[in-house]
This record gives C-alpha cells, structure tokens and sequence, in this order.
C-alpha cells in the first residue's frame, strides 16, 4: 500500500506512540516537495528520542530491535526524495537528516554507547557547552543544572526533584544494559559516575537547599544510586579486556557519512602531522623573531587578571569591529562577558589557564563559540532542520573548526601586531590540538591505548603545558575515544574552513570582485552550525567535497 507523505507521517507518529512496527509497503513514494522533508524531519526526530521504560528512555536491547524497522522506513522515505530544483540550501538541509539518519544507524550498529560506555549514564549536567549540545555521547534524560536559579522557585523545585529521580531508574537500567568489552571506556568512564555523586552532594550545600528536605531526599537517593553505579562498575571492569576503538575502516565511514567530513583515517593522520609540524616551526620560528623582546609575563593575582581580561576583552572586539572581520552584533561582547574566566593559582592552572594568565585574547578568539550560541538564541535559523543542534554532533567540524580556525585567521590578520610574542601562543594551541587528535586516531585504530594516545598529545604540546594538570588531559582522550572524530575536528574543520575561504575568494577574484573577509564570516554564520563541507557548497557552489 502507497501512502502520502503527510499521511505517513502520522501513521509514524502512531507508531512511534504504540511503539508498533511501521506498516510494510510495497513501494516508497517519491516525493519533491520540501516541505515534505521538514514534516519528515519532525517525524525524524520524534522517532529519534526513544520511548520510555519505567519513566526513563528505554535502550535495551528488545526496544532497540524492535523499532528498527521504523527507524528504516523513515530512511527509506528520505532516499527516496527527488531533490532536483530545489536550491542548494534546500539541498543541504536533505544533507543534513541524511547524516543524522547515518548517525542513528552507526550507533545502532557499530558504537553503542548505551552498552559500551558508562560515561553514557551520566545524568547531571553542572555547565553548559560551549558547542550547540553537550560533546560525546548523552542520554536522553539529561539534568541541566545550569539552567536553574539558585534558591529555587517552588515551581523549579518540582522540576528538579522529577528529574533526579530519574537517575536511580536510568542507573539500574544501566546495569542491564552495559555488556561491552572496552575497556579504556569502560575503566574512564567511571569517573564520570563517581564525579557526578561528588556534585550532587556538592549540591546540598547551595543556597535553599538544606530548607527543602523533600529535595534533599531525592538528592540522596540520586546519590547512593549513583555510588551504587560506581560500585556495580569497577566490579564488572576487572573482566573488562578488550579495545574501545572503533576501527579505521569504521572510523573513515563514520566521518565521510555522519559528520560529512571529506576525509578518510589516513588522511587526518596525514594532515594532523602536517599540522602539527607546521605549529613547532612557526612557533620557533617566532620565537626567533622576537628573540630581543621582552618575555610575555603571567599575571600573579586576581585583580591583575581582572585587569587582563578587561583589556583583552576591549581588544578583540574593537579589533573585529574596526577592521571589518565580522558584522559585530550587540549581542557578541555580552556573550564573551560571561565566560572571561578568574585567576588561577599556577600551581592549578591547566593547558588553556596557562595561556590565558599571559594573554586570553587568543583563548578569547576561540570563544567565537559563545557568538554563535547566543546566535542559536537571538537569530535563530529560519530553516526548522538547521534551527537546534545538530544530533550526534555532526556540527563539530563547523562549531570547532571555527573557533580554531580563527585563532590563527585573527592573529594573521593584526588582531598582535602590537603584541608579536601572543602570537606564540596561537601556535602552541594548535599544536597541542593537532597532537591530541592524532593521539585519538591512534587510539580509534586500537594501535593505541587511550593512556598512550594521551602521551602523543602531552609530548607534543610545546613548553610541557600538557603536563601541568593530568584531568584535562583524561577528559579530552576520554571524549575523543567516546566520540569518534571529534579529537580531529578542531583541526579538520579548520582546514576546511580555510578551504572553503580559498574558494570564496578565488570565486571573488574570478569576477573581479573584492574579497572582504567580512562577507565571508558573515555567510559563514548565517547558515547556522551545519557541517562545512555543506557550508562551502552552500556558499560557493563548489560541491566536490560532499562528493567524497
């Protein structure tokens, strides 16, 4: 039986409410209207979010099985769009549930987080991103703390207590559902269980709470559930043997259909060592030029850095305003505000706190993330596909890659001209994100552990600023081995962000027009946070990238 579009829709809508079996039918429609793919999207979604067992999302092993099927009828329905005559952002946008319908199915089959990696059970969220969702892997019943306003309104104590007491249920259901053999995700993944007890009696302590003792209550079951995670945990992980990479063959598809990275595994070990050679001699090479200047001096106590950052702070974006790098909306200095950081004594400073006590302006640069959240908010996409995050965070190479491409897009273009020994630490930040994502290909092709994926990226960041602060460094491999890809990203989407520019100017160049790397930025953010690999297409016309 042939059904309409909108009508199947709401035959999948059905479904997913019954958690039936979609209806089989003998020939998928094709369909060329894209409204069609937004209603498709919803339904997309919908589906996406799993149902729930006990009140909590359900991600057995039954449930899973028992709604694929409807999981491919929807894939089936996308594919078999005719998308001629639709414009290229029409395009992209089919691109786009594209790759989140390959994610789904990627973790159906290969990665698994519900039953390979505990850190997937962490619930309590204290801070948010600073990319559109939450990095890694994540449950669907997430807690996000920072959204909440300490004392808490009655009305958002409810909310609260509701949600906690998700976590005894999730966490029993965790038990059931963890049968996997990787060992580093298993064995680092503990961590963030056992941290999340430490927040949540942390929590007792703030403003209201010890005046709530219904709260408290749920607080305390939410904790001996979770020490009880922990427990059952480092139990099951002394027969825990196996590799936690996903392969290379695994990893190349992974990248090329779900995040739309034109790249294969050799070629990002490829480029990361370019990369990587190419930071350690620009910065030596810096360091030769201003050779006869004075040493950049860390500043050594918190008026000092309050002083410090005010002054970056006022840089920047003077810097971005008055010579024309991006359309400086009201909202972009409120963002960075919020996020200028405090003192740190030396002793506790890690990678990012380092270069940051000398000068944050390049840190700063990269907190172009918080420019494009607070966009998310205030000029949200007209597109309904493009208008929240992106699923399995097909965004890194657009939101990472930016961030750091810029860093280095600023700096070349005057943002330390007064101040040339900053730009030394430009170069160190890349080298130290191009050798923690060479660390995480090695990992993922399980040539390495995660522990010695970790040594490439603490060895090969300059000055031993890697060394400094072990958590840091546990987080970042840890991610990485959780999320395949983004270890790589930063760099990766840097380069094609660089590769997109080169295009748009030599478009430019072509019908002899003037480059302003305004007009490029300002593109660049009007798409929203979609992968670049679309967003070069989308600006250029240039398609050979999706090509791949």
């Amino acid at each position: 039986m042939r059904y309409p579009l909108h009508t199947f829709v709401s035959i999948i809508f059905f479904c997913l409410a019954s958690c039936k079996t979609a209806p089989e039918s003998q020939e998928v429609p094709i369909t060329s209207d894209y409204e069609d793919l937004v209603h498709l999207f919803k339904a997309w979604r919908v589906f996406e979010n799993p149902p729930k067992l006990d009140g909590v999302p359900d991600y057995t092993e039954a449930t899973f099985k028992k709604r694929f099927p409807i999981f491919k009828t929807l894939q089936d329905r996308l594919l078999a769009m005719d998308t001629i005559g639709w414009s290229i952002a029409q395009q992209v946008d089919w691109h786009i549930v594209r790759a989140e319908m390959n994610g789904y199915d990627f973790n159906h089959r290969i990665l698994q987080p519900w039953s390979r990696d505990p850190a997937y059970y962490k619930s309590l969220w204290m801070a948010q991103s600073d990319v559109p969702a939450h990095e890694g892997p994540t449950n669907h019943a997430t807690i996000e703390l920072w959204t909440y306003d300490f004392p808490l309104s009655n009305e958002a104590k409810e909310k609260l207590k509701k949600e906690l007491s998700v976590i005894p249920i999730l966490n029993q259901q965790a038990k059931q559902n963890l049968s996997g053999n990787a060992r580093d995700l298993w064995i680092t993944g503990i961590r963030d269980i056992r941290t999340q007890s430490v927040n949540l009696k942390n929590i007792k302590t703030w403003e209201g709470i010890k005046d709530s003792p219904d709260l408290i209550d749920r607080i305390d079951q939410a904790i001996d559930a979770t020490d009880d995670l922990v427990d059952w945990l480092e139990e099951q992980g002394e027969t825990k043997t196996g590799p936690s990479g996903i392969g290379k063959e695994n990893y190349t598809w992974y990248l090329q259909n779900v995040h739309l990275i034109p790249l294969s595994w050799e070629d990002e070990v490829m480029l990361l060592k370019r990369e990587l050679a190419r930071a350690w001699t620009a910065l030596k090479l810096e360091e030769h030029r201003n050779r006869d200047l004075p040493e950049l001096n860390a500043v050594g106590s918190p008026e000092a850095y309050e002083i410090l950052a005010e002054r970056s702070t006022k840089s920047l974006m003077n810097f971005l305003d008055t010579n024309e790098i991006v359309s400086v909306k009201d909202y972009f200095e409120p963002a960075l505000r919020a996020h200028l950081g405090q003192y740190v004594p030396e002793e506790r400073r890690n990678f990012f706190l380092i270069g940051a006590h000398y000068d944050p302006r390049p840190l700063y640069s990269h907190f172009y993330h918080w420019f494009e959240l607070a966009r998310m908010d205030i000029e949200p996409h007209q597109s309904e596909i493009r208008k929240g995050p992106l699923l399995y965070n097909i965004f890194d190479s657009r939101n990472e890659g930016t961030a750091t491409a810029v860093e280095e897009m600023f700096m070349d273009a005057g943002l330390y001209d007064e101040d040339p020994r900053v730009r030394e630490i430009v170069y160190i930040m890349i080298a130290q994100r191009a050798a923690r994502g060479l660390g995480s290909l090695y990992a993922h092709a399980n040539e390495m552990t995660m522990e010695a994926a970790g040594g490439i990226h603490s060895e090969y960041t300059p000055r031993g600023w890697m060394k400094t602060e072990k958590e840091l460094l546990i987080f970042e491999q840890h991610l990485y081995l959780r999320q395949p890809g983004y270890g790589t990203s930063y760099i990766t989407g840097k380069y094609l962000l660089e590769a997109a520019l080169a295009d748009f100017a030599r478009l430019k160049e072509a019908r002899g027009e003037h480059f302003r790397l305004k007009d490029f930025l300002d593109q660049l953010n009007a798409m929203g946070n979609i992968p670049i690999a679309l967003g070069h297409w989308e600006m250029t016309g240039v398609d050979e990238q999706l090509k791949r």
